[in-house]
């Protein structure tokens, strides 16, 4: 089994209660808390984790958040390598509304990493990744660390032979010049990117391309959410459906996505097949309340399902 690494800059301990009604000023009586862990790698990591596909998760860690964010990773059986920093790793709070069936998420900023906790974070993730096949770089940056921090990463990690895969938004993404294998950006991420609209396919089909002849990646996966996903590389383009299914949260559906895709990779599966299964894992994973993982049951049978119906799927280019 190929070595996957997971590198997450800015994680959180996730926490996710319920209450009748959210309103202003009053005091909002909540249900028991659950709490996960969170953040765009360390979630990576858990759903390869549930599908069968082990990788390491390299991340900075500080205070009694942190601590408890390393603990809950390891009860869960995922490997970790952290860096002690001097800030506090992030909470993240998110809250279902009963009356409504609304969710609300708080995110907050996160901790400060100093320049050389930022380069003890690399020279890590360099220690880790050596041999590795995939190094997967997701999340958000924490406040103060530059913008083309993951361009660094890429070009490191490049330099060990890994694939590198990147799930980001804003800043971090538009900085982003070479060395990646794949970037998952979502719609709204590439019209952020691009500054276009991109209603229409052959326009999301161009915008990525462009992407792709900059040089910055090999291929791009353009999630859609409902509407499914976008495979681009330079010589194709194909159309994937996504799978009808009950929301009941939409937290860590892109990771779950992300996760997917890698584990079919990692198991030798052609980039059609795995970004079916990356839909599946993001499906499953919209079932599950909160921050609970996906159920690789329900991953399968979407997949399956998917599979099934691949002879629908359209080249549009």
């Amino acid at each position: 089994m190929p070595d996957i690494v997971t590198l997450t800059m800015n994680p959180a301990l996730d926490i996710t209660t319920s209450t009748n009604r959210v309103v202003p000023t009053d005091k909002v009586r909540c249900g028991a808390p659950r709490r996960d862990p969170g953040g765009g790698g360390l979630n990576v990591a858990r759903v390869l984790h549930v599908l069968g596909t082990p990788a390491t998760a390299v991340f900075p860690s500080g205070g009694h958040t942190g601590r408890a964010l390393e603990d809950l990773v390891a009860t869960e059986g995922v490997p970790i390598r952290s860096l002690t920093i001097r800030g506090s790793t992030r909470e993240s709070l998110t809250i279902n509304e009963n009356e409504t069936g609304l969710q609300y998420r708080f995110v907050l900023p996160g901790p400060t990493v100093t320049t050389r906790e930022q380069r003890a974070c690399l020279d890590l993730l360099i220690e880790v990744a050596s041999g590795a096949d995939y190094v997967v770089v997701s999340g958000s940056l924490p406040p103060d660390v530059p913008a083309d921090f993951y361009q660094h990463v890429a070009g490191a990690v490049g330099d060990l032979g890994a694939r590198v895969i990147v799930d980001t938004s804003g800043p971090a993404l538009r900085q982003l010049r070479g060395r990646v294998f794949l970037v998952k950006p979502s719609i709204r991420e590439l019209r952020d990117w691009t500054g276009r609209e991109l209603s229409a396919i052959d326009d999301q089909v161009a915008a990525t391309r462009e992407v792709i002849d900059r040089g910055v990646c090999d291929v791009v996966v353009l999630s859609l959410g409902a509407e499914g996903a976008l495979l681009v590389t330079q010589d194709r383009d194909e159309y994937f459906p996504s799978v009808e299914v009950p929301v009941v949260s939409g937290v860590g559906a892109g990771d779950s996505m992300v996760a997917g895709v890698v584990s079919g990779l990692a198991r030798g599966r052609s980039l059609s097949d795995s970004v079916r299964y990356g839909i599946a894992a993001g499906a499953a994973m919209l079932q599950t309340p909160g921050t609970a993982l996906c159920r690789r049951t329900d991953v399968e049978r979407f997949y399956t399902l998917l599979t099934e119906g691949s002879a629908a799927d359209t080249t549009v280019g």
